[in-house]
């Protein structure tokens, strides 16, 4: 279960560093919209477990990120906006954080880099000389690494999340997904990603997708 009161004051801190000033009115009233958006009916894997899980992998990566404050501000806006049917959420969400950010009293130039940084989660492809780039994309993809116990809930979440979609269509779908993911020179851009969660990651997709290859459709 996420702790709302530590992610409220992770909010605030980043926040904080990132704008120029120092004060601002409401502290909290961005970081109680977006903890709202996370915490939506609709989501069983995009949540603020999750959330906060990317967060922590940011701070694990620090060193490999040119502003780790804007990379956290993009992982907070990364899945604002998240309706499984829709193929359009990166995009709103880098639209939200371009109305919000700016009112919260962040910069232009980091605002923007922020909804870019939003932008690059549609493929996980960050440049090699992307470095905040680089440090989102692991971090969001660190679950892929993930203990077989907690892959295989991940995976039983995201099913969660498509449940109106018919099981043949999902398992291709969702095999489409992964070969596209190990068909990338490497998965993971940091050396940290690299050293650690690489081998593990690939290990875990290869079974899903033979699990999902071999599996029976379960009862509808």
């Amino acid at each position: 279960m996420a702790d709302t009161d530590a992610l409220r004051d992770r909010w605030l801190l980043t926040l904080l560093s990132a704008r120029d000033g120092a004060c601002f009115p409401a502290p909290y009233r961005y970081a109680d919209a977006l903890l709202r958006r996370w915490s939506e009916p609709q989501r069983h894997y995009h949540t603020l477990t999750h959330l906060t899980a990317v967060l922590d992998h940011i701070d694990e990566l620090e060193e490999y990120a040119d502003d780790p404050d804007v990379v956290r501000l993009a992982a907070w806006f990364h899945d604002a906006v998240y309706l499984p049917d829709r193929s359009t959420n990166e995009e709103r969400s880098a639209r939200l954080a371009e109305r919000a950010l700016p009112e919260a009293g962040v910069s232009a130039e980091k605002t923007a880099e922020v909804a870019r940084l939003v932008r690059l989660t549609v493929t996980h492809d960050p440049a090699d000389d992307d470095r905040d780039g680089q440090v989102l994309c692991d971090a969001d993809l660190a679950i892929l690494a993930a203990s077989p116990s907690s892959y295989a809930a991940y995976t039983a979440a995201v099913r969660e999340e498509y449940h109106f979609v018919p099981n043949d269509a999902f398992r291709a779908g969702r095999s489409e997904v992964l070969r596209q993911l190990l068909a990338l020179p490497r998965l993971f851009r940091t050396p940290y990603g690299q050293e650690h969660w690489e081998a593990t990651a690939r290990h875990n997709m290869r079974g899903e997708l033979e699990m999902l290859s071999t599996a029976p459709a379960p009862p509808a």
